[in-house]
């Protein structure tokens, strides 16, 4: 007969609930009770009733992800820092994934949540009141990625700071026509991030701070995508004024900038120098110069506050509201002190046989 959860109790000196935390993997128990708990289990062949611990407790043993996109690659990496968190607790992940418009209305209308996840991460979303209220009905530690809402716990990353190190950096270097390009996302309509706004904001500080013009002329915006940096580049080295420095508010976008400022023969960074946001992993490959704002680490400070929450709720310690994600800048080689003033295919001539 297969030993009883009791059995192992009193093996390991520990009561039955702590016996069931300890073995899903539930924040708050010590490591040298999880692991004499795990031994006695181990010796007497005790095989938990996961299913049947779950409807005893009312808890389902899931930390549900609500995402806008998941095939964009900063909520991947979000997403893969909160998995090995969630799993590393024993817990399983359940992802949505809203897409667009109607999916988010969807999402929230039909409360798709209820009952079916013991917390909650949503991840870049500008939460309306009434999506926020329907998350605090749920009765479940909610975190979320960026500012949100009164009530739930917050991973933030200081986006302004940010930006106005990028730029200060370029500054330094000594430019002086420097360009920004900036995300869109007047369309996203499922997450409609602050981020953006806070990243023009630090451009725009540090070009006044240091007595600088921040011109229409050097702003250029689009999609959060490689073709959408490619396309405001584009609008950038045909405008009036020439940037000898530009910094692009995502490495995605700024892999755009690089080729199209490569294709029109300008070189990078003795003609313009770039600077992106990210530090994607393709960043130090193309050697750009770029804000390193721990991506992974933001999706695992997202999952270890819904993990503490829960840990409190269960006599754990308790929770913390707010983990602030330090960013930092990494500097490669497409940044430079400008050179002499080129235009767009101004290339030298070929040398002649």
């Amino acid at each position: 007969m297969a030993a009883s959860i009791e059995e192992v109790a009193e093996r390991s000196g520990v009561s039955p609930s702590t016996v069931s935390r300890a073995l899903r993997g539930v924040p708050g128990i010590a490591a040298s009770t999880r692991a004499r708990v795990r031994a006695a289990a181990s010796e007497l062949g005790y095989v938990a009733n996961v299913s049947g611990s779950r409807l005893a407790t009312g808890r389902t043993g899931t930390v549900a992800v609500v995402v806008p996109s998941a095939a964009r690659w900063f909520f991947g990496q979000v997403i893969a820092g909160a998995g090995s968190v969630i799993r590393a607790a024993g817990l399983d992940m359940l992802l949505y994934e809203l897409g667009d418009r109607d999916g988010r209305r969807k999402f929230f209308s039909e409360q798709s949540l209820r009952g079916r996840a013991d917390a909650v991460l949503v991840l870049s979303l500008n939460l309306e009141p009434e999506e926020a209220a329907q998350l605090e009905a749920l009765g479940v530690p909610v975190a979320v990625l960026g500012p949100g809402p009164a009530g739930f716990a917050t991973v933030v990353v200081d986006d302004f700071q940010a930006a106005l190190t990028a730029v200060r950096h370029l500054i330094n270097l000594g430019h002086r026509n420097i360009a920004h390009i900036g995300i869109d996302n007047s369309e996203d309509v499922t997450s409609g991030s602050t981020r953006p706004v806070a990243r023009l904001a630090g451009y725009r500080t540090a070009l006044r701070d240091a007595g600088l013009a921040a011109p229409d002329e050097l702003l250029a915006l689009g999609d959060l995508t490689v073709d959408g940096g490619a396309a405001a580049m584009a609008r950038l080295i045909s405008g009036p004024i020439m940037p000898t420095a530009v910094f692009v508010a995502s490495d995605e976008m700024a892999f755009g900038a690089l080729k199209v400022l490569r294709s029109a023969g300008l070189r990078v960074p003795e003609d313009v120098s770039v600077v992106g946001y990210d530090n994607h992993e393709l960043a130090e490959l193309l050697d750009l110069t770029s804000i390193d704002q721990a991506v992974h680490n933001q999706g695992e400070a997202a999952a270890q506050l819904v993990l503490n929450a829960l840990s409190a709720d269960r006599g754990g310690e308790p929770a913390v509201a707010t983990a602030s994600i330090p960013t930092h800048l990494v500097i490669r080689r497409s940044t430079a002190p400008p050179s002499s003033p080129r235009t767009p295919n101004d290339n030298p001539k070929e040398p002649t046989s």
